[in-house]
This record gives structure tokens, C-alpha cells and sequence, in this order.
């Protein structure tokens, strides 16, 4: 559609869009006395309201109930996590045995490669892009070296095109298939945290397992943003954090998955613990580990339930309005701003530059020409919330539960004074 960069066109996209009421289902930080922009959902995401009753629900159990709780409160804590895995599996395209909530995402990350990264003498190298999220970087050279594998060796980059932005899947494909059958392990972010890439999870899954090696994906900027299929994909395993765009809280509670072929399988090497066993029989408290036959059996200990129950109020959100309707909302208002970015670029005589390629979700990377730290500082004490990467890029995203078109408008207007008035 022909947009106009005006807040009468703004709040009219904002009448006809069918989840703008669920902006009043969360907690905004307010600034200089107002509502904040919000647009930083990438990083952390706004509080549901909703979920003070969830948590304040397993304090007055625990209160009331103490070690009862496990089995008779309202919500039983013994089995509490089991409540998340329907609304995530329809989130990342999974039936509902291969996902589980444990730990925190590079946690589960490492857990995952004892199963999914088992390198040979001849096949043992590892694919992932340049400069992934520092904390995958750090898992992978830990692991390569636990193994006793050189990192510059073990571990192959895949380099965006000189003077690109992003990175190219035929590019990935070719090495892929260039590594060949010294390759063990492909790894990459689904969505790249710097520049907002979608990566064709799809294609690249498949050329990884064609040449036999194992494929996993680091979702922590793809859950609850993009659509996935990982059961169609025959993705073997991925992991997200749900504190980004799931709105769970900070630090909170990671997601696995764990494609179904591989469940019950005895030959699979795991760390295990008591709650990867059996339900029925994991309070004989044999010695004999019994897996559960669904992604529960990678879980150690019992989750967490005050760091759970954040999560299931956010989920229900999710399960209310449903993810195709999330991401129609997320096309029209990204493409929106993109549309305002464009506009003020014209009126402004310092230029930026979007670095986000077509294959997006709900970031879009701005890169500042002739601005620096000085603007993002600007925005943010005049109350638009969003993040810094060094050395000049502004990551804005309104996620689509909570931000409004207005909002985009607003941070148009402030970002054109902030740079004429620095300039």
C-alpha cells in the first residue's frame, strides 16, 4: 500500500490493525512522564500484565502449600513446564514431544552438542557465520577444544561478500558442500542478532544434511518472531532463549528442540539427570536411568517454576492471537518503518543506511552515517528505548504485540530532530 508520513495516516494503519489491543496488556517504562517507544523487544521484551497473577499463583502455593505444591497445587510444579510445550511447539512448526523448557539458552547449547556434536578424527569441523552472538562463538571454540580440535581449524566461518551487509545462502550452501564429509556440525543464529538476517533455515538444513552432518539452530532472535517449521525442516536440534520477543522476563528460561527421529533413541549420548526420567517411576528413585520418551528426557533437574510462570503468561498471549497473525502485523509495520526511515533520510542532510536485508523479521539494523553514540543517547532521553551496536548501528524493532504505528511515526519525528539538532 502507498504510505504517508504523517500521524493522521499513523493512527488510521493503528485502527485497522486487529492487535492493537493488546498493547494494553503490557507494562510500558515510562520517561519524562510519558509512555516510552518501545523498540527493543530484541534484546528484552516487554512485562505482560498478566504475569504478576501467574507468579504471585506460586507464591501463595508455596506459601500455603510448601513441598505439597509439587502435586497439588492449582498448577502442580512437577509438571508445570509440561504446560508450555502445546503453545511453543506451534510457535517453532514442532510437535509437541520434541520441545522442553530447561536452563538458559547457552546452557542448553552446550548440553545439545553432547548429542548432536560427536567429532571423528575425519569429521569434526563445525560451520557457523562470521561473527555470531559472542556467547555461540564462545560455545563453539569451548567445545572444539574440549574435543581436541584446533578452533581455527575446527571452526569454519562463513564471511559475508565484501562491501555486503549480509550474508548470501548460496555462499553458506557452497561451503557447506565444499567442507564435505569433514563436516560434523552445522550451527548458525536463525536470525542474526546484528543485522536481522532470516536465514533460509530450510535450504541450509538440508545441504547440511545431505553432505551427513548434524544441523542446530540458535533461535534466540527467531522465537516468537519469524514462522518456522522445524519438524518439516528435519532440523536436528535447536535451542531460544524467551525473554526477547516471548516476553518471559529477564534471563528466563530456555527452549529446546529436538526432532522427534531422534527421541528413544539408547545409542544417543546425553548428559542426564533425574527429571530426563521416566514420570512414572522418577520418584522410586531407581539408579537406572529411564528416559522420558519426548524432549524432557535432555532435561537435568526440575525446572524452575517462579522463572517458568512468567513464560505461560507470556505463551498464552501468544496462543490467543496466534502466530500467523503476528507475523502479518510484523510485515505491514516493519515495512512501515522502513517507509519513515526512507522519508527522513531525505529531510535530514546526515544519511543512514538500513542494513537489514529483505529476509527479515522484526529488526531492522540502521547503520548512521556521520552519527554516532551522541544520537542513540538522544533517543533514548526523549524516550524512544532501543539498542546500540558498536560501532554506528541502531537495532529498531517494534514487535508487533505491543507497538503501535503511531509509536513508528513518533520515532521518526524524534530521530529527524535528534539528528538536525546534533548535526
Amino acid at each position: 500500500m502507498d504510505f504517508q508520513n504523517t500521524l493522521q495516516f499513523a493512527q488510521q494503519l493503528d485502527k485497522e490493525d486487529t492487535l492493537n489491543q493488546y498493547h494494553h496488556e503490557f507494562h510500558f517504562p515510562v520517561i519524562n512522564g510519558k509512555k516510552s517507544i518501545y523498540l527493543c523487544g530484541n534484546s528484552l521484551g516487554l512485562q505482560p500484565k498478566k504475569t504478576k497473577s501467574y507468579v504471585d499463583d506460586v507464591m501463595q502455593d508455596w506459601a500455603s502449600l510448601a513441598v505439597e505444591g509439587h502435586f497439588y497445587a492449582e498448577k502442580p510444579w512437577w509438571d508445570y513446564h509440561e504446560r508450555l510445550a502445546e503453545p511453543l511447539a506451534s510457535i517453532v512448526g514442532a510437535k509437541v514431544n520434541e520441545v522442553s523448557v530447561m536452563n538458559t539458552l547457552t546452557v542448553n547449547l552446550h548440553l545439545l552438542l553432547v548429542s548432536f556434536y560427536t567429532p571423528t578424527p575425519k569429521r569434526y569441523k563445525i560451520i557457523c557465520e562470521e561473527k555470531a552472538f559472542p556467547s555461540d562463538q564462545y560455545m563453539l571454540q569451548s567445545q572444539v577444544k574440549f574435543h581436541g580440535f584446533k578452533t581455527e581449524d575446527a571452526i569454519v566461518e562463513v564471511k559475508k561478500r565484501e562491501g555486503e551487509h549480509f550474508w548470501r545462502t548460496e555462499d553458506i550452501i557452497e561451503k557447506i558442500n565444499e567442507v564435505g564429509d569433514a563436516l560434523a556440525l552445522v550451527l548458525i543464529g536463525g536470525v542474526n542478532y546484528y543485522n536481522g538476517q532470516v536465514f533460509d533455515m530450510n535450504k541450509i538444513t538440508k545441504a547440511g544434511k545431505a553432505v551427513g552432518a548434524s544441523v542446530g539452530w540458535d533461535l534466540a532472535h527467531a522465537a516468537g518472531n519469524i514462522e518456522m517449521q522445524l519438524h518439516n525442516w528435519d532440523v536436528d536440534f535447536a535451542a531460544w532463549c524467551s525473554y526477547k520477543y516471548m516476553n518471559s522476563g529477564p534471563g528466563n528460561a530456555s527452549g529446546i528442540f529436538i526432532n522427534e527421529k531422534h527421541l528413544n533413541n539408547p545409542n544417543i549420548p546425553r548428559f542426564e539427570g533425574w527429571w530426563g526420567t521416566k514420570k512414572e517411576t522418577r520418584f522410586l528413585m531407581k539408579s537406572e536411568f529411564e528416559p522420558m520418551e519426548n524432549a524432557d528426557a535432555w532435561q537435568l533437574s526440575n525446572p524452575p517454576v517462579l522463572s517458568v510462570a512468567p513464560y505461560l503468561a507470556s505463551l498464552q498471549l501468544f496462543a490467543a492471537v496466534g502466530m500467523p497473525e503476528i507475523v502479518k502485523k510484523r510485515n505491514r509495520i516493519v515495512a512501515y518503518l522502513e517507509y519513515v526511515l526512507t522519508e527522513i533520510d531525505k529531510e535530514v542532510t546526515s544519511s543512514f543506511e538500513v542494513i537489514t536485508p529483505k529476509d527479515r523479521g522484526t529488526q531492522l539494523s540502521v547503520l548512521l552515517h556521520g552519527q554516532g553514540k551522541p544520537l542513540f543517547n538522544y533517543l533514548m532521553k526523549n524516550g524512544v528505548i532501543l539498542d546500540w551496536r558498536e560501532p554506528n548501528v541502531i537495532r529498531v524493532a517494534p514487535a508487533p504485540l505491543y507497538c503501535s504505528f503511531e509509536d513508528v511515526f513518533n520515532f521518526g519525528q524524534i530521530l529527524k530532530k535528534g539528528i538536525q539538532e546534533l548535526t
